[in-house]
């Protein structure tokens, strides 16, 4: 069974910064890619930024140039810099995973989510 934990939500006034964590454990083969999406209050579900197995990263436009998005996949986790917060990030935060499961299979596993608030 696999499970995703992440860490690192909260409380942060506009212009501050933080840093999610999202760690990956279970029976898997290996991380084929990561990624964060966020729910805003009364919104959808969107993709705020991916990471592949080789390192290439990709960001919604609303994030670029303020979001970090890295990975040390030795450590199975992903994490999440986000610099110069804005009232509009506040949202949940899931952490997705893309797993090989076995040899020929891979699946999609999301974590519980953690709350980022943005506010003065």
């Amino acid at each position: 069974q696999v499970q995703l934990v992440e860490s690192g939500g909260g409380l942060v006034r506009p212009g501050g910064s933080l840093r999610l964590s999202c760690a990956a454990s279970g029976r898997f083969f290996n991380i084929n890619a990561m990624a964060w999406h966020r729910q805003p209050p009364g919104k959808q579900r969107e993709l705020v930024a991916t990471i592949t197995s080789g390192g290439e990263t990709n960001y919604a436009d609303s994030v670029k140039g303020r979001f970090t998005i890295s990975r040390d996949f030795a450590k199975n986790t992903v994490y999440l810099q986000m610099n110069s917060l804005k009232p509009e990030d506040t949202a949940v935060y899931y952490c997705y995973a893309d797993l090989r499961t076995a040899i020929a299979r891979s699946d999609a596993f999301w974590g519980q989510g953690t709350q980022v608030a943005v506010s003065s």
